[in-house]
């Protein structure tokens, strides 16, 4: 059971990263600042599309890592 778990941690380890990557850039220059952060103002709309489907992916894959992780922490103290 240990190592059966062990693989899917690993497994969906490499799928975090692979997820995170996905994800499109959100770059702050020094034009932004010296502009007064005037591009803030169109910075707080929500994702659409493949932005959000990506966190929500993300999201999702993150709090099935931390179940392993505790799932791993059990075995390994009993």
């Amino acid at each position: 059971m240990y190592n059966f778990l062990m693989t899917c941690i690993l497994i969906v380890s490499v799928l975090i990263i692979i997820a995170v990557m996905m994800q499109p850039a959100k770059t702050n220059d020094a034009l932004s600042a010296l502009s007064g952060g005037a591009d803030d103002l169109f910075s707080k709309q929500k994702p659409r599309g493949f932005e959000a489907f990506m966190q929500k992916v993300t999201v999702v894959l993150g709090l099935v890592f931390f179940a392993l992780a505790l799932a791993l922490v059990y075995l390994s103290s009993h």
